[in-house]
């Protein structure tokens, strides 16, 4: 190949950012694309190759970091790398850089590993160019799932199962009209009460729940609750009534369901914290309807009904099955479930709430998995191409991290069990010069990102770390 074709089979490497960014460029000597041109002939070792980056003012590479991403498909590494580009495997049976391909293939994972845990290429490269081969390892082993173990811990122990039909009753809403006492008079009975004693005084006659709460009374007495209530009553709201005692009958059997629902997610919550260092997987989701409560749990069913995962007895938080004492205990629950968990999946609906939001936001900024499942295209495309905060920065590290976004519940299963047995799939893009992104295969999401902003690059790492 001559300099033109070179550039061009190298374009996705040229960034114009400096220093390995810059290795392949226009203004590189001559002297690099005409060594490289030779190689098919002539194989690339190591000391060779740290003159054509000394050429072009880069630091040279290890023994070790050669050994590993030229003369190697490392077993454990975080990703599988024979399913990066065209892999062959006569490049890690040579010792040395037989093809343009096989010098491609390496730029490529550097290039994809620097951006993926050190948030900029010149960085990783930086970082890893120095290290032996059992460091490097070493690092890369270390941000492996260890599926064995997950594999081989067990199934936790069996949650209370609540009927789909009856979730909606563990909600804080549910939770403020029928209250925490079944002894004592809820707000919920105490208001239809009322209001059937003003409907009689009226005139009476048979009148459905519904329409007393949604009367003149419920209205006067307590406006800013009708939703609850109605919400918290939705099992009988259709049902007619023509006495306190028929009254009584059919608020009695509602506040029984709600009561037996509330003590088993109770029960739940309990044995959640008790696997709170063992949690694998939190669903954050916002559910004001009876109707969100049932597609939430057809959701998870199908999700986590994936065989490969059950083989793995992956541990889910599922907000349809849990309930606290009170709406501060349900936010601390939350707040650590969510910092256990080694993956958040994000349910997207009709309208999106803050504390789902702020669940989201916090798993990024821990530098987890997120995953957005969206129900419609167009709340698709807004959380892949539109909402900036779909992408944010793990704190530790600066890292910029983002979320995986699909239509598809197969995709979340999908998603999820490539995390933990360590085959996730990603792609580089280079959409214009020095602008570099990471996407994940399977759903095309932007996942880690490098600007090309060099006052915003500058600024940022001079004074994230300071």
């Amino acid at each position: 190949m001559n300099k033109s074709e070179l550039l061009s089979e190298f374009k996705l490497f040229s960034l114009g950012t400096g220093r390995i960014g810059s290795w392949l460029t226009e203004g590189t000597d001559d002297l690099v694309f005409e060594r490289l041109s030779k190689i098919d002939e002539s194989p690339l070792k190591k000391v060779q190759l740290n003159q054509l980056l000394a050429l072009e003012h880069e630091a040279p590479v290890s023994d070790g970091f050669y050994n590993y991403y030229w003369l190697q498909c490392y077993e454990y590494h975080p990703y599988p790398v024979e399913k990066v580009g065209n892999y062959s495997e006569k490049w890690t049976q040579a010792d040395a850089i037989i093809s343009l391909a096989h010098l491609k293939w390496e730029l490529y994972r550097i290039f994809q590993d620097a951006l993926m845990y050190f948030g900029n290429v010149r960085t990783g490269y930086r970082e890893l160019r120095q290290l032996s081969e059992d460091d490097i390892k070493e690092f890369f082993s270390k941000k492996r799932y260890r599926t064995d173990l997950i594999e081989k811990r067990g199934p936790s122990l069996d949650l209370d199962l609540i009927a789909k039909d009856d979730r909606y009753l563990i909600s804080e809403m549910a939770c403020k009209s029928y209250r925490s006492d079944p002894d004592s008079p809820s707000d919920l009975k105490k208001i239809l009460i009322d209001a059937f004693h003003k409907h009689k005084e009226a005139g009476g006659g048979r009148i459905t729940i519904k329409s007393l709460l949604q009367g003149d009374t419920v209205k006067s007495q307590c406006d800013t609750r009708q939703n609850e209530f109605l919400f918290s009553a939705d099992d009988v709201l259709d049902e007619t009534v023509d006495s306190e005692g028929e009254l009584n009958e059919k608020y009695d059997r509602i506040s029984k369901q709600f009561f037996s629902a509330r003590k088993s997610a109770l029960t739940n919550t309990k044995r959640y914290l008790s696997m709170a260092s063992d949690l694998d997987v939190y669903v954050a989701t916002s559910m004001r309807t009876r109707q969100d409560f049932r597609d939430m749990a057809e959701k998870t069913t199908t999700i986590f009904s994936d065989r490969r995962l059950d083989d793995m007895s992956i541990r889910c938080f599922d907000p349809t099955l849990s309930a606290a004492a009170g709406h501060e205990d349900k936010g601390l629950i939350e707040c650590l479930m969510v910092k256990c968990a080694k993956i958040l999946v994000y349910c997207a609906g009709n309208k999106e709430s803050y504390g789902k939001d702020a669940e989201a936001a916090m798993a990024l900024s821990l530098g987890k998995p997120v995953i957005f499942l969206c129900d419609h295209e167009q709340k698709s495309r807004f959380y892949k191409e539109v909402h900036p905060l779909v992408r944010l920065i793990h704190f530790e590290t600066g890292i910029a991290v983002g979320s995986m976004v699909t239509e598809n519940l197969s995709d979340v299963s999908e998603l999820i069990y490539r995390v933990f047995s360590n085959t996730m799939e990603y792609e580089l893009e280079h959409p214009k010069k020095g602008y570099l992104r990471l996407k994940e295969k399977l759903t095309g999401s932007i996942v880690r990102l490098q600007t090309n902003d060099t006052l915003l690059t500058e600024t940022f790492w001079n004074n994230y770390h300071g």
